[in-house]
């Protein structure tokens, strides 16, 4: 039997067996399973959404984004929490919560609600992240297991990837676009059951004593959904709006920043933040999931919208980006533990920055040819950094902190994934547009570049 052991004060040695580490590990897995699920089953969905519910691409993105902000702008929240409280208490809380708000996103009348109720999803993956990833932590103690905890963690969590495109473009097709959320509910409950089974909270020495930062709970996520929001108004032409946005984004970002200065125990430790392998690893996390959500949001209107394909089809020609993560994750782990996280991490971008130049040749009505190659590139490079940069970020931290490391490490995901929709949506427009092709090219660009910068500052990690 597997087994580890955890801190448990007034035990004879300090410590108690935690049995099926495993079991427990697969468990825990389920929660990043439903979070990613929930972004890759819902890109297939939007335009199912976009025309049941009356919404143009503002409204689109809205879906995407209002998930994603609310993960990143709460995701330090929840590790903070979650190192304050108990990991296992909040991964189970926000199990809870997401199960709830998937269904009002089946139940939404329109697109206001089901973008409200995506944000309270949002939240409760925000309340999950970083606490199941430092609950595998503590069970993988050891730097060689623990990388190859990491890499199953990310390649069970990632079958999440292949599994969304095909199953949310049948229940499209099938049953309707509203099931992609509700399928979440029995998941969630069985989530529960097996945290509460499997899983035991580590000891309390691997808490941190430290009072909350109530005003940067607050102002994170004003501050990340109003630069957001800016960009999406911005590239639609709403100036009004856009303004309006950038001015609660520049308000809450300046009282973040005074917030954190003048916070007995900030939010975002001062330590962590000048810490160079700290800050490259989770750089080059957003790099990550912002040109791979970017290229699959704007991948997911060429196929469907311009090229009039069903969710389904549209589904399967996305599965050349979403197999290769899944496949190369744990492999990622094994690589990390024998050759230091900068091996695979230099060449993931590597790789993703070739492939990305040939969305060049990609336009409306142009065929699937030229879309394959960076679909292709992306996936691996994506593979063969997941790993790595949560290894290289979870090191960098204290014990006393993995959770808000984690959480750290999500949000920056969760940043680029939120950023990359608003941006390449508004770069590109409508699929149906005619400067779609002209923008789909500047992004081609714009990809490549920004995984040359994830390739420069694969340099600020340690070798080890």
């Amino acid at each position: 039997m597997d087994t580890t052991t955890t801190d448990t004060p007034g035990r004879p040695g300090g410590t108690r067996p935690v049995p099926r580490r495993g079991a427990a590990l697969a468990v825990l897995c389920a929660g990043m399973f439903l979070v990613l699920l929930d972004v890759t089953i819902v890109n297939v969905a939007l335009p199912g959404i976009g025309r049941a519910l009356g919404t143009g691409l503002p409204g689109l993105q809205g879906v995407v984004d209002g998930y994603a902000v609310a993960i990143a702008g709460l995701l330090p929240a929840g590790g903070a929490l979650g190192d304050r409280i108990g990991r296992r208490r909040m991964t189970l809380a926000g199990f809870a919560l997401f199960g709830a708000a998937s269904l009002a996103c089946g139940a939404a009348p329109g697109a206001g609600p089901l973008i409200a109720a995506r944000a309270v999803q949002g939240a409760g993956a925000a309340l999950l992240l970083p606490g199941s990833l430092a609950l595998v932590t503590a069970l993988y103690p050891g730097a060689a297991e623990q990388a190859r905890a990491l890499g199953a963690w990310a390649g069970i969590s990632s079958t999440a990837l292949p599994a969304g495109p095909l199953l949310g473009g049948l229940l499209v097709d099938t049953a309707g676009w509203r099931w992609i959320f509700l399928l979440n509910v029995p998941a969630a409950a069985a989530a529960i059951a097996g945290v509460r089974a499997l899983v035991r909270e580590p000891g309390r020495g691997t808490r941190a004593r430290v009072p909350l930062d109530r005003a940067g709970m607050v102002l994170a996520p004003l501050a990340l959904g109003g630069l957001v929001g800016a960009v999406v108004a911005a590239g639609h032409g709403h100036r009004g709006t856009a303004a309006g946005a950038a001015a609660v984004a520049v308000a809450a970002g300046a009282g973040l920043v005074l917030a954190e200065r003048r916070a007995a125990a900030p939010m975002l430790p001062g330590g962590l933040l000048r810490a160079r392998a700290f800050l490259g690893a989770n750089a080059i996390s957003l790099i990550m999931n912002l040109v791979t959500n970017g290229v699959l949001f704007t991948s997911t209107l060429l196929l469907q919208q311009a090229g009039h394909r069903s969710a389904a089809a549209a589904g399967a020609l996305l599965l050349p980006m979403a197999v290769p993560l899944a496949a190369l994750a744990p492999v990622s782990g094994r690589l990390t533990a024998r050759f230091g996280t900068r091996v695979p991490l230099a060449a993931g971008a590597a790789v993703a920055a070739a492939g990305s130049l040939s969305l060049l040749a990609a336009r409306p009505g142009g065929g699937y040819g030229p879309l394959l190659p960076a679909l292709a590139a992306i996936g691996i490079g994506d593979g063969l950094i997941v790993t790595a940069a949560v290894a290289a970020a979870m090191r960098a931290a204290p014990p006393a902190h993995a959770g808000l490391a984690g959480g750290f490490n999500n949000a920056a995901r969760q940043v680029g994934t939120a950023l990359g929709v608003a941006v390449y949506g508004a770069v590109a427009g409508p699929a149906t547009g005619p400067a779609f092709a002209s923008g789909l090219h500047a992004l081609a660009w714009v990809s490549a570049a920004l995984w040359l910068v994830a390739l420069a500052l694969v340099r600020a990690v340690p070798a080890r």
